[in-house]
């Protein structure tokens, strides 16, 4: 099973939908251990990347170029940096490739995952975007080593990152300015962890559709 990198454009423009629909709810999840405004930037950076991707075509590596460049150059604080690092993972781990199956998929989205680990220096229960993201990445890489299709191993992807993301919420914060307030952070979902749900979920919705129609 594959999908054309060249036509894929789609998950871009289908990821910036998803933050836009989310961005009150990214905010109010942000504002009860944060700053409450994770919301507001995720949308300012994706917004402008629409408004650079324009209406033209692109491919699905370009477009999360032009959209890691923008959340690098656009958005403040810490989830700019380790989302544009993401993204741009992501583009240069799939750039010149035209056929992309489930290995270079899995390829992708471990080298986006080592990228941000490498900057962020977070872990699995420090209460972050990783309790969503890596063992998003363990079920992928499980389901594929077993044999499953690739929509299949899209389907455990999803699965575990919603487990992870919910996890976050009987969580104590160990790093970033949640860190600081020790038990006070438990109760409460992780705006990043979040995020990073709605981003790896509606990747896998938009794959799973392009698979459909190959």
């Amino acid at each position: 099973m594959i999908f054309r990198n060249e036509t894929a454009g789609t998950v871009i423009l289908d990821l910036i939908r998803i933050i836009q629909s989310n961005k009150d709810y990214l905010s109010e999840v942000d504002g009860k251990i944060g700053d409450g405004d994770h919301g507001i930037n995720m949308n300012k950076g994706f917004t402008i990347t629409k408004e650079k991707l324009g209406g033209r075509e692109f491919s699905m590596s370009e477009g999360f170029q032009v959209l890691g460049e923008t959340l690098m150059e656009e958005i403040g604080g810490s989830m700019g940096p380790l989302y544009g690092v993401f993204f741009e993972t992501l583009s240069q781990s799939s750039a010149g490739i035209e056929k992309i199956d489930e290995k270079v998929f899995g390829d992708m989205l471990q080298n986006a995952a080592n990228a941000v680990q490498e900057i962020g220096d977070a872990h699995v229960g420090d209460k972050t975007l990783m309790d969503t993201l890596l063992p998003a990445l363990d079920a992928y890489n499980a389901a594929c080593a077993e044999g499953k299709r690739f929509t299949e191993a899209l389907d455990d992807m999803q699965l575990a990152a919603a487990d992870g993301w919910r996890s976050t919420e009987d969580m104590v914060a160990r790093i970033g300015r949640a860190g600081r307030l020790g038990e006070r952070s438990r109760g409460v979902l992780d705006a990043g962890a979040t995020s990073c749900y709605l981003i790896l979920d509606s990747m896998a919705r938009s794959v799973k559709e392009m698979l459909r129609q190959e």
